[in-house]
């Protein structure tokens, strides 16, 4: 099976080496041919989150050109696979671009939600010795929709012990431009998530989407605790 890996900004820039190498191993061993096509880039996101749509219609045309082959997109965030379905809504008055759209869509998805509902994947054979929670990421469960596919994975890590987040649907605060534009109100929100965090005696903070786990584990070091955050993919890849 064929696929090509959307690695994301923050995958690429901050975290190549442990997400971005996870990812494709775990996908390499379940058979999958993953390419990496180089002229991707950024979804779009932070431009259409803040409003410029017009100029987000000239990145989602690039994208949607550079996996036009493909015949599976796969990548380690939620958030940005949901940006890649929300083109089909920026062309909505442009029928040729909507039906491109539609077929990226089609075929587009987040890691944990392409291993359980494409390669029927529900224990890749992970183990960590931990204690953890997870944190369910606003864009990947309400946008997207993927929410039992992570912890049907999670469940099957040997020696993974799991404690529910409280509060678990609340936001991190990160939001990509909000916490750049409303400082104040993303830092309590941020706290709050580290408090309920420590709540759960976790030493493994798990998540699916860099934005989130970039935010919260900032967060975390500035207050000097030592709780470990990993991205669901180093988690999968664990042995």
């Amino acid at each position: 099976m064929k696929v090509s890996l959307f690695l994301t900004c923050l995958a690429d820039v901050v975290y190549p080496a442990s997400v971005g190498k996870s990812t494709v191993e775990i996908l390499e061993r379940f058979g999958c041919e993953v390419d990496f096509p180089k002229k991707q880039t950024c979804c779009g996101q932070p431009a259409f989150n803040s409003g410029y749509h017009r100029e987000t219609k000239e990145v989602a045309k690039h994208m949607i050109n550079v996996f036009k082959d493909a015949k599976y997109v796969v990548s380690p965030s939620g958030s940005c696979i949901s940006m890649l379905h929300e083109y089909i809504h920026l062309f909505e008055d442009d029928p040729e671009w909507k039906q491109k759209a539609e077929e990226l869509k089609s075929k587009s998805y987040e890691l944990t939600q392409f291993l359980v509902n494409v390669l029927k994947i529900n224990d890749v054979g992970a183990k960590l010795q931990a204690k953890a929670t997870y944190h369910t990421s606003c864009h990947m469960t309400r946008l997207l929709g993927v929410k039992d596919a992570p912890m049907n994975l999670l469940k099957n890590v040997e020696g993974l012990e799991f404690t529910e987040l409280p509060h678990k649907e609340q936001c991190c605060g990160f939001g990509g431009t909000f916490s750049v534009k409303m400082v104040p109100i993303s830092e309590q929100m941020v706290n709050e998530k580290v408090q309920h965090i420590e709540e759960t005696d976790a030493e493994v903070l798990i998540g699916a989407d860099l934005g989130c786990l970039m935010n919260i584990g900032g967060r975390i070091n500035r207050q000097g605790k030592t709780i470990k955050v990993m991205h669901i993919a180093e988690v999968l890849n664990s042995k």
